[in-house]
């Protein structure tokens, strides 16, 4: 939705000579659904001027009830573009029409802005490149009072791209709706005229390590290092933003009552049982799933423990600290990072797996990894991410058919409860009662049993389904802006709320991201991987389109 003193929406669109108004009209449609907006906020349809009179161009406008406003390629080669092309550029001497169009017809707009809205005052204090009656000429900077932004960056369609751009003026701490266009000259770049004074210094990650292990990669590397004690939109940690609801944290704030009583996890034990259609006895309830993976190297006698990677390195970790010698396989780019269960040993008594995988966001077919039993051997699927996968498809929890299995999950993620450590354990009777004498007594507290109790309900199962449908919409949206790059290659197939992307020097690009005020979760510290890779969670279509911005400029300042 547009924000609040909008001045309206614009289309921009490229389109080949003898490009139809009925494609033209089928990309424009995909991109309003898109944006979240009617046809009827539209105010014009823009593009280059000699392509002005073409009959597809005229014909989409007069359906949509619009004028056509031309400009010259050489204003439109003036408007700095989030996602230039070489291909319009070589044609028209533009980067992209599309987005220079909507912005220049959306900037000519804003000079009806009323006085007292463009004179709202700047994000900073500082001077803008805005005239004083809230006007810009093309090319120059909006930083500040008021400016042309996209609401949706280029779409393209077979011969033809669209764009929606609109003026909104922009006001301090302000959440707007749309992302705001930021000329390389300006805006978020620490240090720079027009710098938020709150982007911080970046530093070295060496400085955000907590501990390494002489193995190549840091073992102990979590993805809330990236953020801790910066001011910087988070993009590297995959817990949900807004979480817990206001409903899950009046239940946790009611439990403060019983504080003074020794915790009972028998209820929230029930709850997950019930939840899983499983008995009690192969449930137990652990402070996170990182607490499993202790238990796990710590209670059960392992001799050949593999681990397959790329993969959550706190199962590595924790055998390791527990004396044992980890092998690893290592899943490969060109197949996608898919599994082959031939290439776990057969004599392998522990494996481990991710699914969905993290960081690869890679959904493996639940018949795949229940290939890997065997007896004698200890299956561990870690499903901390498989409630954000819409009907939970391809899970084993409440499988009592395969041997050896053990599944993890995790309640910290979907509900934002990673400071409150709650997750749980599907196994096997035996291996149930195995990892319990393991655990210190009350190994849960209170706030959390009432927790896990209430993320079980039918009413918080529904919630969570929900939002894992949402997160696919928002990881579709991210992925497509995240196409637009030539730079940029991602795993396809995700299906987690969160994506991996490998970029040449994606450490370097990782540090500029910093310095415009975003935190990715670094690559290196997974086996299998290298510098050049980064996972990056999903988010609002808000701070999704500020970050494609973000990472257009992380690029191009690296040259």
């Amino acid at each position: 939705m547009l924000s609040d003193g909008a001045a309206g929406a614009h289309l921009g669109v490229g389109a080949r000579s003898g490009t139809t108004a009925d494609e033209l009209l089928a990309l424009i449609g995909e991109v309003l659904r898109e944006a979240g907006l009617p046809a009827g906020c539209v105010r014009s349809l823009a593009t280059l001027d000699a392509r002005a009179a073409e009959p597809g161009i005229v014909a989409a406008a007069a359906a949509l009830g619009v004028p056509v406003r031309g400009f010259p390629a050489e204003e439109l080669a003036a408007v700095p573009v989030p996602h230039p092309s070489a291909l319009p550029l070589a044609a028209t001497g533009t980067a992209s029409v599309a987005e220079a169009a909507a912005l220049l017809a959306a900037a000519e707009d804003g000079r009806a802005v009323p006085d007292g809205r463009a004179n709202a005052g700047t994000e900073n204090g500082a001077a803008t490149a805005a005239d004083a009656d809230g006007r810009a000429g093309p090319g120059e900077s909006f930083v500040g009072r008021v400016g042309p932004v996209l609401v949706v960056p280029k779409r393209k369609s077979r011969r033809a791209t669209c764009a929606i751009a609109t003026f909104v003026p922009f006001r301090t701490n302000e959440v707007t709706s749309v992302a705001r266009l930021l000329p390389l000259t300006h805006g978020y770049i620490a240090g720079e005229p027009g710098s938020p004074p709150t982007i911080p210094t970046p530093h070295t990650t060496a400085a955000m390590d907590t501990h390494t292990h002489s193995d190549a990669h840091d073992l102990r590397h979590h993805g809330d290092a990236e953020v801790r004690d910066e001011k910087l939109i988070d993009l590297a940690v995959n817990v949900r933003t807004n979480t817990p609801p206001d409903w899950l944290r009046k239940r946790i704030a009611d439990s403060l009552t019983g504080l003074a009583a020794y915790p009972d996890g028998r209820a929230a034990r029930a709850a997950v049982a019930e939840r899983h259609d499983l008995p009690s006895k192969r449930v137990l309830l652990t402070a996170g799933a990182a607490e499993a993976f202790v238990l796990l190297a710590r209670a059960l006698p392992v001799r050949r423990p593999v681990v397959v990677h790329p993969q959550f390195t706190e199962p590595e970790a924790a055998l390791r600290d527990a004396g044992h010698e980890v092998e690893r396989v290592l899943l490969r780019e060109e197949d996608g990072f898919r599994l082959d269960p031939a290439a776990v040993p057969e004599d392998a008594d522990l494996v481990v797996i991710g699914n969905p995988t993290n960081p690869t966001s890679v959904l493996h077919p639940a018949a795949s990894i229940a290939a890997l039993a065997r007896p004698g051997r200890i299956l561990v699927v870690d499903e901390a991410f498989m409630d954000a996968v819409p009907g939970e498809r391809e899970s084993l929890a409440g499988r009592t058919d395969v041997p050896g299995l053990v599944v993890l999950r995790s309640l910290t993620k979907t509900w934002g409860l990673a400071g409150l450590r709650i997750g749980y354990v599907l196994a096997e009777p035996e291996t149930i009662a195995a990892l319990e004498r393991t655990q210190p007594l009350w190994p849960v507290s209170t706030p959390a049993l009432v927790a896990a109790e209430a993320c079980m309900t039918r009413a918080a199962l529904a919630e969570a389904e929900h939002a894992a449908h949402r997160i696919g919409v928002e990881r579709a949206h991210l992925l497509a802006g995240l196409a637009e790059f030539d730079e940029v290659r991602t795993v396809p197939g995700a299906e987690g709320p969160f994506v991996l992307l490998r970029i040449d020097g994606a450490d370097a690009v990782r540090e500029r991201l910093r310095s415009l005020g975003f935190a990715a979760r670094r690559g290196d510290t997974f086996p299998g991987l290298d510098r050049n890779w980064l996972r990056l969670a999903v988010r609002d279509r808000v701070t999704t389109n500020r970050f494609l911005q973000a990472l257009d400029q992380a690029l191009l300042i690296g040259g």
